[in-house]
């Protein structure tokens, strides 16, 4: 078993052999950027349980798996492998595998002028100009560890670019592939989004599996939400039961801008969902929408930091959590009101189903306001079926797994409510049926009677 110390010469030793070879290296400002993230995560390492953003979740295995840079070629993939991920009805769609773009596997389709979708290798080579003034400008480096380790290793990813009052009508896929490796591997994907003023997009970002073995994902990504920008992001997570995830969506918003994030979790051995909005213009609108279910063992941690920085910003964040067998869940809410961001309208809300006696859910909401003219509430729940609706289906000749599911697809259809018609929903409405028609089934054990427990108070 590695030490914190032996994990991080591991990391020392790795980051001296990328930096030699790493793309764009003659660029004096990307290497610096590189260097003063591993230069943080040197200093931090991993954080545990003590750290109180990560209270609820320890790294012990990441930190004692020797994972290996994947940089050098992920094997045969075919088209065929992808096909089954492909969406109808995108724009185009870019294939990164272990954290790399694949030319060969995306489809560029036929994108509207004005708009910019590429490899973020190719476009700092082509254009760094373009880059730097957003490029690393937003990410915490001494708040999160993983933030400065993905930027240490940073390389590829995904780069858009919608240009002043365009309007992209259909989705951009973006589409991270982990591949099979004979031994643990990680990598450092990281994405920059930039919808310029008064335009308007929406972008899935889908982390998927083509094998099995013991990897991780450390993604990071950047989204500049120019004035009066209208933009919703995706985030769908389904990898395998030994996967890693760390994600981390940090978003800009200018003037009036209105960014609605979604993320679905549904897959990996221990995930980490990140989600940092910072309301930096007056008038600005956010919505954070989250499903996330989980079985087995599985490890389900979000994490919400809603930045209210200028006034008369309305921000909304609303979660369900669906847990069954030793599954574990996290919710870690916190909205910032600073002293400046007057008439601030706040919601959040959090609520939770557990399908067995022995699935956890931790959850912690949070305000911290500095004005004295606010609007901010927060609450949780947690609670199991109800009985009661339960005999009722049951009355009328639905079986047993069925009568669950359909309850089950109730709770969850909230959040796709939140979601706007289209490619995008009509995709994860799909994987959620599939998710709780497994958990469905397998979470037969459940206890029927009716539990909620509010754990927060509106304010």
């Amino acid at each position: 078993m590695a030490t914190a110390t032996q994990a991080i010469e591991n990391y020392a030793e790795s980051f001296r052999g990328f930096e030699q070879s790493a793309a764009s290296h003659d660029l004096l400002w990307l290497r610096q950027l590189r260097q003063s993230g591993f230069a943080r995560f040197g200093e931090t390492g991993f954080p545990t349980t003590r750290d109180e953003d990560w209270r609820f979740t320890s790294l012990a295995a990441i930190a004692q798996i020797p994972f290996r840079l994947a940089r050098n070629g992920h094997g045969p993939l075919s088209r065929n492998q992808i096909d089954c991920f492909r969406i109808p009805g995108v724009a185009c769609q870019l294939v990164f595998v272990d954290g790399r773009f694949s030319p060969e596997l995306s489809s560029s389709g036929q994108l509207p002028e004005g708009v910019e979708v590429a490899s973020l290798a190719a476009q700092i080579a082509r254009d760094p100009g373009a880059i730097e003034p957003h490029l690393g400008r937003h990410l915490d480096l001494q708040r999160d560890p993983f933030c400065a380790l993905n930027t240490a290793f940073l390389e590829d990813g995904a780069y858009v670019r919608i240009r002043k009052g365009v309007v992209l009508g259909e989705p951009i896929h973006l589409l991270f592939v982990s591949a099979a490796h004979d031994a643990p591997t990680v990598c450092h994907p990281r994405n920059l989004i930039v919808a310029e003023e008064n335009s308007q997009a929406t972008i899935l970002e889908e982390y998927v599996s083509t094998g099995s073995g013991a990897t991780l994902c450390n993604t990071a990504t950047e989204l500049v939400a120019g004035d009066h920008a209208v933009v919703s992001h995706y985030m769908i997570e389904r990898e395998h039961n030994q996967a890693c995830n760390i994600s981390t969506l940090r978003i800009q918003q200018g003037r009036s801008a209105d960014v609605s994030s979604h993320s679905v979790l549904a897959g990996g051995a221990l995930v980490r969902n990140n989600v940092h909005p910072v309301l930096a213009g007056e008038g600005g609108e956010c919505l954070i929408n989250g499903l996330f279910i989980g079985g087995g063992r599985q490890h389900l941690d979000n994490y919400m930091l809603v930045e209210h920085a200028r006034p008369h910003c309305a921000s909304r964040q609303f979660y369900n959590g669906i847990l069954g067998g030793h599954a574990h869940g996290v919710f870690h809410g916190r909205i910032i009101v600073h002293k400046d961001a007057q008439k601030t309208d706040a919601r959040q809300t959090n609520r939770n189903l557990l399908l067995s006696d022995t699935a956890q859910i931790d959850t912690k909401p949070q305000l911290e306001i500095y004005a004295d003219d606010v609007k901010c509430t927060h609450g949780a729940t947690i609670g199991q079926i109800d009985e009661e609706a339960l005999f009722y289906l049951r009355s009328r000749g639905v079986d047993l797994a069925s009568a669950r599911r359909l309850l089950l697809l109730a709770f969850a259809g909230e959040c796709l409510d939140r979601m706007k018609p289209g490619p995008v929903r009509v995709h994860i409405e799909k994987l959620i049926h599939d998710s709780l028609a497994q958990i469905a089934h397998v979470s037969h054990d459940v206890p029927l009677a009716p539990q909620e427990a509010a754990l927060g108070e509106p304010r």
